[in-house]
């Protein structure tokens, strides 16, 4: 069984705070060009379950934008800070949010564990190192 872990962060601005109290993930990241649109490069996550995260202020300040017909992602109406993306309409992932990992208080724990979508990522960076690349979904 995963370790459990307690996370609080914040946008940035602080208008929106939320915890999580959830299994383990460590960091993925996604190149997709969506993603990079939305993030302004590649994006930073962290799977947990969507019953998991609760706001302690701020939740009226979460817009959606649905970025396709399957997907949602939100972000703080204040500041813009990009908070999560919710596949909402995708029954395998429904249950899930992929947390910006740029939001958690520090010290978080986490490390990168590997990389989806690199069949699409930016032309202006490469991907080092030796962690796992995924062509599409990892």
């Amino acid at each position: 069984m995963s370790e459990i872990r307690n996370y609080k962060g914040k946008c940035l601005c602080g208008e929106v705070s939320f915890k999580a109290e959830t299994p383990h993930k460590d960091v993925g990241l996604c190149h997709c060009t969506m993603c990079r649109r939305w993030n302004s490069g590649p994006f930073h996550v962290v799977e947990i379950p969507f019953d998991a995260l609760s706001f302690e202020n701020g939740e009226e300040s979460i817009s959606y934008y649905r970025s396709t017909d399957y997907a949602r992602r939100a972000f703080c109406n204040n500041c813009g800070s990009s908070l999560f993306y919710h596949g909402d309409q995708i029954p395998e992932i429904s249950n899930k949010v992929y947390l910006s990992a740029g939001l958690l208080d520090e010290p978080t724990g986490l490390k990168l564990a590997g990389h989806i979508f690199c069949a699409s990522k930016g032309d202006y960076y490469e991907i080092e190192g030796d962690l796992p690349q995924h062509e599409n979904v990892g």
